[in-house]
Parts: C-alpha cells; structure tokens; sequence
C-alpha cells in the first residue's frame, strides 16, 4: 500500500510539472517552454542525451510534445552505452522508441567514440562535446537545445559532462541566438540564450 502512495505521489508531481512547462501562461519574467505566443514558429530542436534510453527514461513527454506540435526533432545520442557489453542492442532499441515516438530515423545520430564510453567511471571531455554538438547544431540549424541539468537528473556523470558540453558550446561557439533548456527533475528551465549570455554563469 505504502508503494502505490509513493508512486501516486510521484505521477502527481509529474503531471504538475508538466502543466508548469507547458501550460503556464507566458510572463515577462518567466521564460515559457517553446512559446512563441499566438504566431506559431516551427523551431529545429536538438536533444541531446548521453545514453540510449535516456530519451525514454528523462525526455519521453518532451518528445510527444515537440513532435505533436509539428516541431523539426533531432537527438543526438553521445554514445551506445555500452557499459555492460550490449551497447548494439541498446542503440537498436533507441532506434525503435524514437520510430514510436515518431522521430524520423534520419534525424538521429549515435556516437561510439572511444573518448565518450558509458560508465561512472569514464569522465567526458567537454570540449569534445562541445565540438560534436556544434557540428550537429550547424548541420541542423539548430535554434533550441535541449538536455540534462548540471546534476544529470539522475546523478549520473556522464549526463552532467553532456549539460557542460553544451554549456561550452554555446558560451564559446555559438554566434546566433540558441535557445537552451535544461530538465531539473522533470521541470525545464531556460538555461541561455547564447548571444546575450556569453560570459555570465547561468
């Protein structure tokens, strides 16, 4: 019984989450999730995780939302995670969610680069990151960002190198204006754009 509270009580905060990111009405202090008032734009959104099944896990309601809006989806997946040996097996699976998802398989990229092996015991070089994530957000034309906080949702570190990965990329090689949002225990917030944040901590 005690179980069903505890994950009663987690759907509710989850669900609360959501109708804070996506249907707070927008204000002048508060950046709104992807609200671009009543003239809709399409935006070329890049998520980027660190892990296959971390777009399940982290960004599943994310994903539904971008792609039931019409929004151009890409994931960038910085590698196969294969910690325990069956990383083929993990990237096929994170092909079939996003086919669920309806994520076009075309705009999905898995690394398997020998510096970014999956493991708590594997620190992710971020400048590395930084430069994978600018070739795909050029590539791409990528106008909003989107992934882990600093903490990684989960704590693992391999989601917090990703979070500073981009951070990098976008404080020191992004010239335009990119939108980039952060998921702290399922609430987004807006961590920079990056023409107006260069310099400044987020």
């Amino acid at each position: 019984m005690g179980w069903i509270l505890i994950i009663v009580s987690i759907l509710v905060v989850w669900v609360a989450s959501l109708c804070k990111i996506f249907l707070a009405p927008s204000s002048h202090s508060k950046p709104t999730f992807l609200d671009d008032g009543p003239a809709f734009r399409k935006r070329n959104v890049l998520l980027v995780v660190a892990h296959p099944d971390d777009e399940s896990m982290f960004f599943s309601p994310t994903i539904s939302y971008l792609t039931s809006r019409g929004h151009n989806l890409y994931l960038l997946c910085l590698s196969v995670g294969n910690a325990d040996g069956i990383g083929s097996i993990r990237k096929d699976e994170l092909y079939r969610a996003c086919a669920v998802h309806k994520v076009q398989l075309q705009q999905v990229k898995v690394f398997d680069h020998p510096d970014l092996q999956d493991g708590f015991g594997h620190v992710w070089n971020h400048d590395l990151l930084a430069k994978i994530i600018e070739e795909e957000a050029y590539s791409h034309g990528i106008d909003v960002l989107i992934t882990f906080d600093s903490y990684g949702v989960s704590g693992h570190c391999n989601h917090g190198d990703v979070h500073y990965g981009v951070r990098k990329f976008l404080h020191d090689s992004s010239p335009r204006n990119i939108e980039a949002w952060e998921l702290k225990l399922q609430v987004f917030s807006k961590v920079v754009a990056s023409s107006q944040a260069k310099g400044k901590n987020p």
